[in-house]
């Protein structure tokens, strides 16, 4: 009996609002999942749209989510965080549901930009309120619970999108956008029903705009750090598939294993990779161990080019893998330096000044990594694989540089 419920508590949250975190966040991934699962194929075929214009518009949105990340992530602050994600919540469902009736390019573009800004409100405000409703010593492990619950959520949603897809009509894509509205304007009513939470202080004086954030250099230094550390993510998803189809003899059916891979390791492995991370000792290590991470997964990646059969593929279970790991310690340190670096009254702008650096990675990631990877036959992994042990140097002192740096008259703790 000890021991069930020892395996329960380490895949289902605490009771209360670390449980209603999660199942908001599943419910989220649900159906944001849904809706990636076809999007593409929904605005070719029912908008209508070239694939050119599909892809300026994926380009604007996300230029959209760079650019608004801190302003946005200061309107959650001055809203609260339970009212921004309420309100980017409901407003996300109104976009989904509004997709059937963009029928030309610039509806769309606009819808586009509208569902991007609401989705970046609502992450702020998810920062926002968890942070202020969550005591300090949980607050890292209730957010790696609701990643956890996340990535299921996403994987749930991706299952109903197939199978609307399965469909092949333009009821089963209708079903696709109708989903994402219903569950967004589900999780609206449920953010708008949670515990109310009163809002950090500001302090005396007039508020500081979004923009003062980048004063704070060793923050944004950090944010940097971490920027370069997802382009991991953009590596094994999209640049190590086009390695694998164009420089090895490894069957195309191994990439679904080496998805489910992650996911899985990503669900079971989320929370526990969180310790260590409820002081800056720990989160230095844990970026260190990210970092070195995906610079031995790089070297690993690149052997597969000159091996053949089932080596080629134990390789690349290895450096999935390690991408993998990079991705949960990461995360993991990350939330740590969001709720708890910053002044409380201005997490979100701090958090969306994170998603600001990411988004800029996002955008420019997949082209030059690509470039540099298969255009140059192979060594461009080495290239990527030292930039990754160059973080890992640098992760002490610019992560002691935070920590020493006085913010709004307060001094961070150890």
């Amino acid at each position: 009996m000890t021991d069930s419920r020892v395996s329960i508590g380490k895949i289902l949250p605490p009771a209360g609002l670390p449980r209603m975190l999660a199942v908001q966040s599943a419910l989220w991934g649900v159906g944001v999942g849904a809706f990636l699962a076809g999007s593409v194929v929904f605005y070719s075929l029912y908008v209508g749209l070239s694939p050119a214009r599909i892809g300026i518009g994926l380009s604007v949105a996300g230029f959209t989510a760079v650019i608004g990340s801190m302003p946005l992530g200061h309107l959650a602050d001055v809203l609260g965080g339970r009212r921004a994600w309420a309100f980017g919540s409901a407003a996300r469902a109104v976009a989904f549901a509004a997709y059937p009736l963009a029928h030309s390019f610039w509806p769309f573009l606009l819808l586009m930009v509208v569902q991007t800004a609401a989705d970046t409100l609502s992450i702020g405000g998810r920062v926002v309120y968890t942070a202020a409703a969550v005591t300090p010593e949980s607050r890292v492990r209730v957010m790696a619970f609701s990643r956890a619950y996340l990535n299921v959520g996403w994987t749930v949603g991706a299952g109903l999108g197939a199978g609307a897809l399965a469909l092949d009509s333009r009821p089963g894509l209708l079903i696709l956008t109708f989903t994402a509205s219903a569950v967004s304007a589900v999780n609206a009513i449920c953010v708008a029903r949670m515990p109310t939470v009163a809002p950090a202080a500001a302090g005396d004086g007039p508020r500081p705009g979004p923009w003062t954030v980048l004063r704070d250099l060793p923050y944004a230094m950090g944010s940097v750090l971490y920027g370069f550390l997802w382009l991991h993510a953009i590596l094994w998803t999209d640049v190590l598939q086009l390695w694998v189809i164009t420089r090895t003899d490894v069957p195309k059916p191994v990439l679904g294993g080496l998805v489910a891979l992650n996911t899985v390791l990503a669900v079971a492995f989320q929370v526990r990779a969180t310790r260590g991370a409820a002081s800056m000792p720990g989160v230095i290590r844990l970026t260190r161990a990210a970092a070195l991470s995906a610079a031995v997964a790089c070297p690993i990646a690149a052997a597969t080019g000159s091996t053949r059969g089932w080596p080629a593929v134990a390789l690349l279970f290895l450096a999935v893998l390690l991408f993998t790991a990079t991705e949960l310690w990461a995360s993991a340190s990350q939330w740590y330096l969001q709720v708890e670096v910053p002044p409380a009254a201005r997490r979100g702008v701090y958090a969306g000044l994170d998603r600001s650096v990411q988004g800029v990675a996002r955008m420019a990631g997949p082209a030059g990594l690509t470039f540099l990877v298969i255009g140059s036959g192979g060594w461009g992994w080495w290239v990527i694989g030292a930039g990754f042990a160059a973080c890992a140097l640098a992760a002490r002192p610019v992560l002691a540089w935070i920590e020493r740096t006085p913010r709004a008259a307060e001094r961070l703790r150890l």
